[in-house]
């Protein structure tokens, strides 16, 4: 299959030599890689070295990367918070739920355009839905809390919603959640047996399959079962990627080190 099938297929956008760059060393425990590890899995996404090497460069100017002896490793903020929003996704931890919602409602003079869309990206991506302009809320089931100060002016509050599974269903789209899961399962499961097989043709493939499935996971809302449908996928999908990049990190390995 090309890439550009895979990629429409599964609705993505292309990868460019910084995401892959970028993405190589969030998967990897240190974040630190040599540069022909960097630069040969670049190529397997059809990224020339000469791009991925000037990539790294950028990288290193806008304080994202630093160099080391023989390669390079994550640094500064903006990426290695990405990283353990990355690890907090994929394991999916919660805790149990006693039927509360934690909501916060925007007060003061109003924001200019710029700052209701910022503000609007951070509630998103620490899983609160919004209500209305200015109003989010969640179930009060996920092991980080919020500290309100890290937030600008808003009010804090506890809730208990008559209908909390109604309101789940609005302010999430649970059933294209469910559905993007599902094909990314069977994404997992037709590329599973040659990564487990150490096939390197598998690898460009199994690149773009697990960015996909690691962004999927970002957007899961967390929520407790109670709120959730029957037959929910999250996690059949993380333990079932969990197999899968086992397999896709032994076999990318190997690759590597056969391509030095």
């Amino acid at each position: 299959m090309s890439s550009a099938e895979l990629y429409r297929r599964l609705g993505a956008k292309r990868l460019t030599a910084r995401s892959v760059i970028a993405s190589t060393l969030l998967g990897s425990t240190p974040p630190e890689l040599p540069t022909r590890s960097l630069v040969g899995t670049a190529q397997l996404l059809g990224i020339a070295p000469g791009t991925a090497r000037v990539a790294m460069s950028r990288m290193v100017t806008a304080g994202e990367l630093e160099a080391t002896g023989d390669g390079y490793r994550l640094v500064g903020p903006t990426l290695l918070a990405r990283q353990d929003r990355q690890t907090r996704s994929r394991t999916g931890t919660t805790q149990p739920w006693d039927g509360d919602w934690q909501m916060f409602v925007v007060t003061g003079d109003a924001r200019p355009q710029s700052e209701r869309v910022e503000f609007r990206a951070t509630m998103s991506g620490l899983r609160y839905g919004e209500l209305r302009e200015g109003v989010w809320a969640r179930p009060d089931n996920l092991t980080r809390t919020v500290d309100p100060c890290d937030l600008g002016p808003v009010g804090a509050f506890i809730a208990r919603p008559d209908r909390p599974v109604d309101l789940a269903d609005s302010l999430w789209d649970l059933r294209g959640w469910a559905g993007r899961a599902g094909l990314l399962l069977a994404e997992i499961e037709g590329l599973l047996p040659p990564l487990e097989s150490g096939d390197p043709a598998s690898l460009a493939e199994g690149f773009v399959v697990s960015a996909a499935v690691l962004r999927h996971f970002q957007a899961d809302p967390l929520l407790p079962p109670e709120l959730l449908p029957d037959d929910w996928p999250g996690p059949e999908l993380r333990a079932r990627y969990d197999a899968y990049d086992a397999a896709f990190r032994t076999t990318l390995v190997a690759w590597q080190h056969a391509n030095r």
